[in-house]
């Protein structure tokens, strides 16, 4: 059927009239690292709860290494899931809980041993294998959950919002431990949140789901420089969206007048060529200020609104007429202060452009 090591073939669900999945076609090579991106309610639990087996399609069929799963009980499909409440057993001891599924397989109780033994040593969890879950912190009870998971050695690893219980710092730590065991043992990961920064951070792909379909897929640097549409544009970092109308064109370069300023822009993705309201996506980032404005194509003066300190960068609230502008500064040198008037630049190829 397919050559991909994870397959989803038109596959469709439904609870009664509402459709929450709608012929899904997608995709996952073995060893990569997915993340399944959306707002609330857009499926991908759903989605990751018919690749593990607790649901089944409505339509369609689901492969996994050529073999079809989706009529196979969870427990023979070989996947190790974590889920975000980590779901450990109240009633056992850590190495309890990740015996659990090699007991499960029958494995002989001298291997089970040996391998709970060395599975809580990598996660530096060996000295709380007598204790109950209760007795841990969030962070050991995650990597409690992630060892029992990956103790079997399964062939994919789901994880659905694992780290959103998490403190900053240590959501970040577990970011990285998960990087490193996907990198060190060859693991499919499908990997479920609607944390953007974390789904760039740590996948080879992300899919942007936006109810039940697919809005783009590709690697972080994609989505986030090539958006495909508004909403990708909207839901993968901090965007400026500008309404404008196209008032030429020639090749895939652009002239949109944004309300009586004239800007120029090489969109990565151009809109169809009857599009005329358009919306201009540019990133906060890609905003230069003051003198460094000065060598871009599209150039105009902005009024500083508000100033926002945020640590590694400032955040600044500008306005041009109409238009509403954030910009990211780094802090090297003096920000214009609130009241005054600075440059903005921007090039023409950082313009993404949507039809309205």
């Amino acid at each position: 059927m397919t050559h991909s090591y994870i397959h989803f073939h038109e596959v469709s669900k439904s609870y009664g009239p509402i459709q929450v999945i709608e012929q899904l076609n997608l995709e996952v090579e073995k060893g990569e690292f997915l993340s399944l991106l959306g707002p609330s309610g857009s499926g991908k639990t759903t989605i990751l709860m018919m690749l593990a087996g607790f649901e089944a399609p409505s339509a369609g069929t689901i492969w996994l290494d050529g073999q079809r799963i989706h009529e196979l009980p969870p427990h023979q499909r070989g996947m190790g899931v974590v889920f975000q409440n980590y779901a450990l057993f109240p009633h056992m001891t850590v190495a309890e809980n990740v015996a659990f599924p090699l007991q499960m397989r029958g494995l002989p109780r001298a291997e089970i041993a040996t391998r709970v033994a060395a599975a809580l040593d990598r996660v530096q969890l060996a000295h709380l294998g007598s204790r109950k879950p209760e007795q841990l912190s969030g962070g050991q009870q995650q990597r409690v959950a992630l060892t029992r998971a990956l103790v079997f050695e399964p062939k994919v690893v789901l994880m659905d919002e694992p780290l959103g219980a998490l403190d900053k710092q240590l959501r970040e730590q577990m970011q990285l431990e998960i990087r490193a065991l996907h990198r060190r043992l060859g693991l499919s990961i499908v990997f479920v949140t609607h944390d953007q920064s974390e789904a760039l951070t740590m996948s080879d792909r992300v899919a942007i789901f936006d109810r039940g379909r697919i809005a783009q897929i590709g690697r972080a640097s994609d989505v986030y420089d090539r958006p495909a549409s508004q909403f990708v544009s909207q839901f993968i970092g901090e965007t400026n969206l500008l309404p404008g109308t196209v008032s030429g064109r020639a090749g895939g370069d652009m002239s949109i007048d944004l309300g009586g300023l004239r800007i120029m822009a090489s969109p990565p993705v151009a809109p169809p060529a009857d599009a005329g309201a358009v919306v201009v996506s540019i990133r906060p980032e890609r905003l230069a200020l003051g003198e460094a404005a000065a060598g871009h194509v599209n150039r105009l003066d902005a009024m500083v609104d508000d100033v926002v300190y945020q640590g590694d960068h400032l955040r600044l609230h500008l306005s041009a007429g109409a238009l509403k502008l954030v910009a990211r500064s780094e802090r090297a040198g003096a920000a214009p202060g609130i009241g005054s008037t600075t440059a903005v630049g921007f090039a023409a190829a950082d313009c993404s452009v949507f039809p309205e």
